[in-house]
């Protein structure tokens, strides 16, 4: 996984689609739906972690942008 949009073509492969209207929250949102898939042991640990940076680190770059 490289992009957020990885991210969102995964989620929708089980039926989720997020959107809220806030960047941030829509990344935190994404994170909690990629732990569950990973609890449910529907995806790998690989995609789990690769996702899971991919989506803090944007986060992280919004929120530093928007200070």
């Amino acid at each position: 996984m490289k992009t957020i949009y990885d991210i969102q073509q995964l989620l929708k492969r089980f039926g989720t689609i997020i959107y809220i209207g806030n960047r941030v929250a829509d990344l935190e949102l994404m994170e909690e739906e990629v732990k569950e898939l990973y609890k449910a042991q529907f995806i790998d640990t690989k995609e789990y972690q690769s996702a899971i940076l991919l989506l803090r680190h944007e986060a992280q770059m919004l929120r530093e942008k928007s200070r």
